[in-house]
């Protein structure tokens, strides 16, 4: 893997054929399906990969079974086809994981209607879907889900989607296209669009946010893949533009697995709005959410807050009387911007369209907005081949381009993925390269997050004993995925490895704090920093927990 000065040393081969703004989990696939055609492309991000919308998300890979409700049946079909395709191409990181759906008495739609939805969803899929659905009656649901509310259940069809890890499949698509060629700036800041003389965007001007450096990248198409940032990136171009976004904020939160037990995702209606929510397993935590409120402001400072949390734990606890959560089982929260497209029609933000769109400006700046996780490699490339057209009109498309294969072309993690393999063979794998450094517990966390790669990072502390040391006591992560984030992962500052390289942040109780000068220290060595760069950076990611826990300032939330 190059490294960040000799990505930004590429840079200065200009004009790339496609220059893309947003380094979330649409740009990161439109830059792999451009490269992957033989297309020179330069991908440029304000901060690391997916440090937006697209590491703050539910993380699910589904086909959105409430969608059918809304007779979005093209939207359904196209997602689940998607997940066919991610678990194949990605299958470290999507993975199977079971919905239960309880009806209760007073449930808007009862067994018998619920049951005729999830034979379309999985008749959607192509009966592809990970496993088909079946009804379980009360006391099936009450052998798996003893804290579920039993009072008045009628039942809970038990379906299938998939789980993921959202910040490292950004991360994995971006990889993937650099090795096909792509370049990829992390922390650059676009401050404007660079037009010719007739007024048509043909690059940028960004500025290097870790050295001050301005540079601009000059291409012959460029993309706007923003997301919640959509409408500002337009109006760097000048002129008058309606506002395409309708932004909504979703946050979660992280509880401990002991304090809320469920061993399937939990489909909860809140009892309020009857907004669809979830409580999710993951490992040895639980995770509820998302409220989907209308959201103004900078969406790089969206944050939970005190109502946000009330929200969320008034609805578990009607779901799970007896675990009776307060704000003080709270680990950790996340809150994201949702890139919605605004929808006149919608008269509240749950039922704005996940539909996308792609927008061409007067200028020439193609726009992408609006979408899901789930979709994210078919949206790429329609805005791909949407740019290739505007260049074909130009006379600047390049010759020789060949199809990007991006359906079958396995992520670096599952490059020598053995097949129908439930992580355990990999987990073996990675176990055995650590010559005994490694835990059984670490090795199927460096499968289950890096895939057939943690074998690599077994072997670096296999001959380094002091990078198998546990990053926080009693936890999986080891000191060695340090240095494989910086090295092989673009990583540059300590909240790129403890938020989105290994989720410290969200799921160890201290968040991170206790590890964040090791982590530092480390950096420091690998990447040069003096004194103050390393104190600087444990002082802004100590502000990036703070802003997690901003919410207990004026906490009601018990």
């Amino acid at each position: 893997m190059p490294s960040r000065s000799e990505l930004v040393a590429r840079s200065a081969d200009q004009p790339f054929d496609l220059l893309i703004v947003g380094g979330g989990i649409t740009g990161a696939g439109a830059a792999r399906d451009a490269a992957r055609r033989g297309l020179k492309v330069c991908l440029v991000e304000q901060a690391d990969l997916a440090s937006g919308t697209s590491s703050r998300s539910s993380k699910l890979v589904h086909g959105g079974l409430r969608y059918l409700e809304q007779g979005e049946f093209s939207l359904v079909f196209e997602a689940v086809a998607e997940r066919r395709i991610l678990m194949d191409i990605a299958p470290h990181l999507v993975n199977p994981l079971g919905f239960l759906f309880p009806v209760y008495k007073d449930s808007r739609r009862g067994v018998f209607t619920v049951n005729v939805g999830m034979w379309l969803y999985d008749g959607l899929s192509l009966f592809r879907s990970p496993h088909i659905h079946r009804n379980l009656g009360r006391k099936e649901v009450a052998e798996l889900e003893p804290v579920l509310d039993q009072r008045g259940l009628k039942g809970a069809p038990l379906y299938y989607d998939c789980s993921t890890d959202d910040a490292r499949l950004t991360l994995e698509t971006a990889l993937d296209a650099i090795r096909a060629g792509a370049v990829v700036l992390t922390w650059h800041k676009v401050g404007g669009l660079l037009t010719d003389g007739r007024g048509r965007v043909v690059g940028v001007r960004a500025t290097d946010r870790l050295t001050g450096e301005e540079r601009e990248i000059r291409a012959h198409a460029v993309i706007n893949a923003t997301g919640p940032w959509t409408d500002f990136t337009r109006a760097l171009g000048g002129g008058a533009h309606q506002p395409l976004m309708r932004p909504t904020k979703g946050i979660h939160i992280v509880v401990d697995r002991e304090r809320l037990p469920v061993n399937h995702a939990v489909v909860c209606f809140h009892p309020r709005d009857g907004r669809v929510l979830f409580a999710i397993p993951w490992g040895e935590r639980t995770y509820i959410g998302t409220t989907d409120t209308d959201f103004q402001g900078d969406p790089g400072e969206v944050a939970a807050t005190a109502e946000d949390v009330a929200y969320l734990i008034e609805a578990s606890n009607r779901y799970f009387p007896s675990v009776g959560l307060t704000a003080d089982d709270v680990i950790a929260t996340w809150a994201g911007v949702r890139p919605l497209i605004s929808d006149a029609d919608a008269t509240d933000a749950s039922s704005v369209s996940r539909e996308h769109s792609i927008i061409i400006d007067p200028n020439g700046l193609i726009t992408i907005a609006g979408g899901k996780l789930t979709t994210y490699r078919r949206m790429a490339a329609e805005v791909v081949d949407k740019a290739l057209g505007l260049l074909g009109l130009l006379g600047l498309a390049p010759e020789g381009l060949h199809p990007a294969h991006t359906d079958v072309e396995p992520l670096p993690g599952a490059v020598g993925w053995p097949a129908d393999d439930d992580h355990a063979l990999v987990a073996r794998q990675v176990e055995e390269a650590g010559e005994g450094r490694v835990s059984a517990e670490t090795a199927r966390h460096l499968a289950d997050s890096l895939g057939t790669r943690g074998i690599d990072v077994a072997r670096m502390a296999a001959a380094d004993p002091a990078l198998a040391e546990p990053l926080v006591p009693g936890r999986p992560e080891i000191l060695a995925q340090v240095d494989w984030a910086v090295r092989e992962e673009l990583a540059v500052t300590v909240g790129d490895v403890l938020v989105r390289r290994t989720q410290i942040f969200f799921r160890d109780p201290d968040q991170g704090l206790g590890c964040c000068e090791t982590v530092a220290g480390r950096m420091a060595g690998l990447l040069g920093w003096d004194e103050d760069r390393a104190l600087e950076e444990v002082l802004a990611y100590q502000r990036e927990v703070a802003r997690s826990r901003r919410w207990r300032e004026g906490s009601d939330a018990a």
